[in-house]
Formats: C-alpha cells, sequence, structure tokens
C-alpha cells in the first residue's frame, strides 16, 4: 500500500501502531486522523506521520492486512498460552532455596524495554528458586539463556564431575588430536547442544560489559579474534555457573576482579622490564601530571 508505518514506529506492533492498524482495518484513511492515534512518546512529529501513511488503500492490501493482522493476534494468543504452561510445568519443581529467608535481588540493570521474546511472567523468581541462586547476577547471562540451561541440564549439576567436564559436554575446550606423540589439532569440538549455544550467545554479550568479564573477552578478542575469544568467554561463563550451581554461592565479581589486579600488576612489570632493557624508566601518568610546569 506504499505506507511506510514502519519508518517512523520502531514497533509497528506496539501500542500505537496497533491503533493505526485497527483504525486502517476499520475504514478510517484520513492519513491525519490517523496520525493523532499515536501515543504521546512517540518521538516522530504528526507531519512526518501524515507522510508515511499516505498510500495506496487498494481493497486487495487491506484484505491482506487483515489477515496479517488476525495471523499475528492469534499466534500471540498460542505463545501466552505456551508462557502458562510453561509457568505451571516450573511450579511442579521442588524449590531449593527458601525465598522468605533469602529474597531474591533486584537485578542490577533495569532495562527499559522488554525484549518481544520474553515470558509474560517473573521467570527470573522461578529460576532462583529451582537454581538456588541467580544466574542473572552473572554479566551477559540474561533470564532467556538461564532458562535455555535449565531446559538442557536441568536444576541438578551433579550428574557432571566436575567443571572440566561440564566444559567438555558443552564441546568448549581444546580437543586434542594426537597421532604418534603429535598434536595434529586443538580445535573444540562441534556439539549440537542449546546450552552451549547459549553460553555462547552469554560471551558475545560481553563485548559492552563494563565488568571484569568484559574487560577479559575483550582483551581475549584482541589478542585472539572474535571466535576463539567467544569460546574462551563462554568457558569461563561455563566454569562460574557450574560453580554457582554445585556450591549455591552468589556469583562474587571480587574474585574476578582481584584476578584482574594480578593481570595488571604482570603487564605493568612486563611493560617496567621492557623499558629497562631499552634505558627507559615507567613514570605514573597521575604522578606525572601532578608536577608543576617550567616555563
Amino acid at each position: 500500500m506504499n505506507v511506510q508505518l514502519h519508518h517512523v514506529l520502531s514497533d509497528i506492533t506496539g501500542l500505537s501502531g496497533l491503533a493505526i492498524l485497527d483504525a486502517m482495518l476499520a475504514g478510517e484513511r484520513d492519513a491525519r486522523a490517523l496520525a493523532r492515534l499515536r501515543d504521546g512518546r512517540v518521538k516522530a512529529s504528526e507531519e512526518t506521520i501524515v507522510q508515511a501513511l499516505t498510500g495506496d488503500y487498494r481493497a486487495e492490501h487491506v484484505f491482506t492486512l487483515k489477515q496479517s493482522l488476525t495471523a499475528y493476534r492469534h499466534y500471540q494468543k498460542l505463545m501466552a498460552a505456551c508462557d502458562l504452561e510453561i509457568e505451571q510445568q516450573l511450579k511442579c519443581f521442588d524449590a531449593k532455596v527458601d525465598a522468605k529467608a533469602k529474597p531474591l535481588a533486584p537485578p542490577k540493570v533495569r532495562r527499559r524495554k522488554i525484549f518481544s521474546n520474553e515470558p509474560n511472567f517473573d521467570l527470573r523468581s522461578h529460576l532462583y528458586r529451582l537454581f538456588g541462586v541467580d544466574l542473572t547476577a552473572v554479566p551477559g547471562i540474561s533470564v532467556l539463556t538461564a532458562n535455555t540451561i535449565l531446559s538442557e541440564i536441568g536444576p541438578d549439576i551433579s550428574k557432571f564431575r566436575s567443571a572440566a567436564a561440564f566444559a567438555s559436554w558443552l564441546g568448549q575446550c581444546p580437543h586434542n588430536d594426537i597421532s604418534g606423540g603429535k598434536i595434529l589439532s586443538v580445535k573444540t569440538r562441534r556439539v549440537n547442544n542449546r546450552a552451549a549455544l547459549a553460553f555462547r550467545m552469554a560471551a558475545n554479550a560481553l563485548f559492552r560489559s563494563q565488568s571484569p568479564l568484559g574487560d577479559f573477552f575483550r582483551r581475549m578478542r584482541a589478542k585472539l579474534g572474535a571466535p576463539p575469544a567467544i569460546t574462551a568467554a563462554a568457558h569461563k561463563l561455563a566454569r562460574i555457573v557450574f560453580h554457582m550451581l554445585a556450591t549455591r554461592e552468589d556469583y562474587d565479581e571480587a574474585i574476578l576482579n582481584k584476578n584482574e589486579r594480578c593481570f595488571r600488576a604482570r603487564a605493568e612489570a612486563r611493560l617496567r622490564a621492557q623499558a629497562k632493557s631499552l634505558g627507559y624508566s615507567l613514570v605514573a601518568a597521575v604522578a606525572q601530571a601532578a608536577q608543576p610546569k617550567t616555563a
């Protein structure tokens, strides 16, 4: 119909988009009247929306739009039914933590926008009750990632003898092919595992994370490239999750901060040794800035 509504609204299935679409299907053709149906939070001006709503409302196109909108709402009802069934199934599992004695802490990062594929119930509280710890406290691991881990391995991690065995099952550790005492390949195994994919997606989300895990991922990415860095970060996340589920201990970033300080100390010692070998000495930037300037 040459209607450019998707250019002025970030989500045509939102409050404003559905209101305008319903008015279209009800017979409204005045672009200015349709533009007045927008929500007050829409950033585009009325004139911009009027221009975007000026199109060719042919009967066959309107019929196709009606069929598409009906199908969309039908699938939304099916998804809501799935969410309800998932919530009922989660209630059947035994709790591993007393929510009254140890309440769930609020999320560290509050998002303004809820992703469209998130369930319409409090999945984070259910995961906390089943795991005994809050996996979403780990940077990179979202509620949906934690739910994928639950669906693949269950609430019990004791089937794996160690964190190394868990990482090997996920295909996130080197697989040494040795022949005649010579290592032919150290590539990781290819696995058809949804949990492994979830950990890799969580690792990729660390790129902008201002945390020790984010620093580790960016350092590995600069050193090895993107694919090996994702594998290395996913391996570290898998070990952290295994430790949390095995010991029921909350995520403690102080341990990673200590490791990061050790890394910075080693890097500084290496730079000082290189500078000394070249006949130079390193001076702290703060101390150098504090020195008075001479004319």
